[in-house]
């Protein structure tokens, strides 16, 4: 028997009760018929009598509906609803150790880094192997004991590591087997979701590890609710949520300055290193650790273990540390918890007092009792993740349960605020646009929503100016440099901008009447010049300087009624000539060194609809989907974002005929800072508030199109809805699944065979200097 703390209990007990009461969880006769589904399509007997090739699609023919590894990653509907059953959505393709790679037909084997193509006669002795193993595992499971203790459990574990190591570690496998002995096993197929939960029920999970070694504890539990295992999982994630991770947090700078007081006042974590700057600028991950490597140098001098050391720190201060998974942070004294508490905010940087502690994340504060570590751990290092011993997350997790606030100290007095041509050619959509201009001085970057066409846009305008003004790009420019070409508010640069729209006139581009008053205060109208008369007279001024407007969604604007006889002076060949101003009978001309670029958004109007005469003078680039910018990039190793955005505009160009190619959603949606989304939450925003509204505009209600495109898992055709019910954090494993399910072979390109896959762990400081 497991003896849990009254509290947890009657939450656990109140948590199924409301899942029950909403119907959110299947009755126990409606498990038991899906069990024996299941046992019926591939329990031992059946994959016992298959071998060859009907063997191998049996059980690997990713694309086939009714194969094994296709009922265990995606099948979930009436028939078998398989995502109550632990999910194993998301990763790669390689976890199953064996699949046919759709591009190609070809069996794969083998690691994403290490793949080995096989012939099908190869691959067949692959599957046989991997049915073996699922059989001696049935045989093993068959004879154990129902109601063991963890002992036993260990034993298990030790047994099946043996008898079929290439299938009993991996999730997958242990999806197989805990769906045939639900009395058994949990249906948590990763090793870390089974650890936090037990913790969360302050409870110690066994020392040793495997995928095995907790099944016990939830058998027994499951047994004191008198409920099935399914319904005690569901309810543990109802409750707990997503693992989340426990980070320690120093409180002293250089060992001396304490800090803690101004952390719990301002409700922030704060870490050293002052004399570095804004590292929000700095992307994350890898990209981030490279360049503090490069920052430290200073600090470290030739130490570079210790530079990598603190720069993994440092990164996972700002980009690991989770707002979304509700990360715990414990800021500590050596030894000593001072308080505990739940990160609410992104990295910020604020040179605010303590003047030498500037990079901060918001947290709200949940404990500040004093305590003690049970086992030291990250006692020098300034951030560290809780990891290697859980008795210290188990003592947070019950400091957590009945939470004790301190009063938080006054304000200090005195306390600080709140919170000539260059001859470098461009490279890429740049050098496109740049040829463009040089030969017809005005071009249009054309394409799908979300392409970077307004990006390409401006940073094009904004290195062909410098480099006709200064020879070099705009980012290698000084700040001075910097601000005659983008201007500042009291004096325009040689690059400007303009978004034109229905209402958009002559009148805003070149030059119209204006009311005022007089002064006498009679209402009177006044000739203006529009921005691009005014950019046109600065450059006469200046003919040694280039000068670049560049219009946002130039076909939203009546084209012919806003450039008016401006259509003829942009030609190449008559700039110069002057025309009469219908307004101000002023001469006009175009100078030859003022350079059009606009953008257009063909979702909203096919390029064939513009005017001709727009066309002839205009020289164009199309953007299109571009799904290298992702490289092996996935949003939490579940979902491989170039496959799958791929995939999807297969899909929509499929489903909507001739406009579809105009209709693909861009890559750019699912950037970041100029880096692919990688966290889920973040993802989910995305596509619930971007990518599927634009969709379903696209579909015009026609909810069996909008079904085609994102996949009938989440769109309720009946009902003519999305199922926005899927977007909650507690439902993200079913908007995985759904969201893979109309392309099941796609792959994240890395490694996800050992279990479904959970974010890396992230990198611990050794034990180290307090930062300085």
């Amino acid at each position: 028997m497991i003896i849990l703390d009254l509290h947890i209990e009657e939450e656990l007990r109140n948590t199924h009760k409301d899942l029950a009461g909403n119907a959110k969880l299947h009755s126990p006769e409606r498990l038991d018929a899906a069990y024996n589904t299941f046992r019926d399509r591939f329990g031992p007997d059946k994959l016992a009598l298959l071998d060859g090739t009907a063997l191998l699609n049996a059980m690997h023919l990713h694309g086939n509906k009714e194969s094994l590894v296709y009922w265990l990653e995606f099948k979930d509907d009436e028939e078998f609803p398989g995502i109550s059953f632990g999910s194993i959505a998301g990763g790669s393709a390689h976890k199953f150790g064996l699949f046919r790679r759709r591009e190609t037909g070809q069996w794969v084997t083998g690691a994403p880094q290490a793949e080995r193509t096989l012939t099908e006669s190869e691959a067949v002795v692959v599957a046989r192997k991997h049915r073996d193993q699922l059989l001696e595992g049935v045989k093993r499971l068959e004879r154990f004991e129902a109601n063991a203790d963890d002992a036993a459990y260990v034993r298990l574990q030790r047994d099946l590591d043996t008898s079929c190591p290439d299938v009993s570690g991996v999730a997958w496998g242990h999806k197989y087997f805990s769906i045939l002995f639900p009395d058994k096993l949990d249906d948590y197929q990763n090793h870390r979701w089974q650890r936090y939960h037990l913790l969360r029920l302050l409870q110690l999970p066994p020392e040793a590890q495997g995928l095995y070694v907790c099944a016990g504890r939830y058998v027994t539990l499951a047994n004191q609710f008198g409920w099935p295992m399914q319904h005690l999982t569901a309810t543990l994630n109802a409750r707990n949520g997503r693992p989340k991770r426990y980070w320690r947090i120093g409180t002293a700078l250089g060992g001396k300055e304490r800090i803690w007081d101004d952390m719990l006042r301002g409700q922030y974590i704060a870490i050293g290193w002052g004399g570095l700057r804004d590292l929000s600028e700095h992307g994350k991950g890898a990209e981030l650790k490279s360049a503090l490597r490069k920052m430290l140098e200073p600090y470290y001098p030739g130490d570079q273990k210790t530079i990598s050391r603190k720069a993994g720190e440092i990164r996972n201060f700002v980009s690991e540390i989770s707002v979304e998974e509700n990360d715990i942070v414990v800021a500590a004294d050596g030894g000593k918890v001072l308080g505990i508490g739940r990160v609410t905010g992104p990295y910020r940087y604020e040179d605010t007092p303590p003047k030498g502690a500037p990079h901060r994340r918001a947290v709200e504060w949940l404990s500040t009792e004093e305590w003690k570590l049970p086992v030291p751990e990250g006692l020098r290092t300034t951030v560290a993740v809780f990891k290697k011993d859980e008795q210290n997350i188990l003592e947070i997790e019950r400091r957590l349960l009945t939470p004790l606030m301190v009063t938080s100290p006054g304000p200090k007095n005195g306390g600080g605020g709140g919170g000539g041509e260059g001859t470098l050619r461009l490279t890429g959509i740049p050098a496109r646009v740049q040829a463009i201009l040089e030969r017809k001085g005005q071009a249009i970057l054309y394409g799908p929503p979300g392409t970077g066409k307004t990006h390409w846009g401006r940073e094009t305008a904004h290195d062909f100016a410098a480099l006709r003004a200064f020879g070099t790009t705009f980012t290698e420019l000084v700040a001075e440099q910097k601000t005659e070409v983008v201007g500042s508010s009291a004096v325009p640069g040689l690059v400007r901008s303009c978004t034109f729209h229905p209402n958009y006139g002559y009148e805003d581009f070149l030059e119209g009447f204006r009311p005022a008053a007089n002064s006498s205060g009679q209402l009177i109208f006044n000739p203006k010049d529009g921005i691009f008369k005014r950019m046109c007279a600065d450059a006469r001024r200046r003919p040694e300087r280039s000068f670049v407007l560049l219009i946002d969604e130039i076909n939203r604007g009546d084209i012919p009624r806003i450039f008016g006889e401006l259509l003829t002076l942009l030609e190449s060949d008559k700039r110069g000539l002057t025309v009469s101003l219908p307004v101000s009978g002023e001469e006009f001309a175009v100078p030859p060194n003022v350079y059009v670029i606009g953008t257009m958004n063909t979702a909203d109007r096919s390029i064939a609809l513009l005017d001709t005469a727009l066309r002839r003078r205009f020289g164009f680039v199309e953007l299109l989907p571009d799904m290298t910018v992702f490289g092996g990039a996935s949003v939490d190793g579940r979902i491989p974002l170039g496959p799958w955005l791929g995939a999807l505009n297969d899909r929509i160009r499929a489903q909507l005929g001739r406009d579809g190619r105009n209709l693909q959603i861009g890559h750019a949606y699912l950037l970041e800072k100029k880096e692919p989304v990688s966290e889920l939450s973040n993802f989910v925003r995305i596509l619930s508030e971007d990518i599927i509204p634009l969709i379903e505009e696209y579909c015009y209600e026609d909810y069996d199109a909008l079904a085609k495109i994102i996949g009938g898992k989440l769109v309720d055709i009946p009902k003519q809805r999305i199922k926005e019910e899927l977007f909650a954090p507690t439902r993200w494993d079913e908007l995985v699944q759904a969201l893979l399910e109309p392309t099941p072979d796609i792959s994240t390109g890395k490694e996800a065979a050992a279990t479904v896959t959970m974010p890396d762990e992230v990198e611990d400081g050794e034990p180290e200097d307090e930062e300085k």
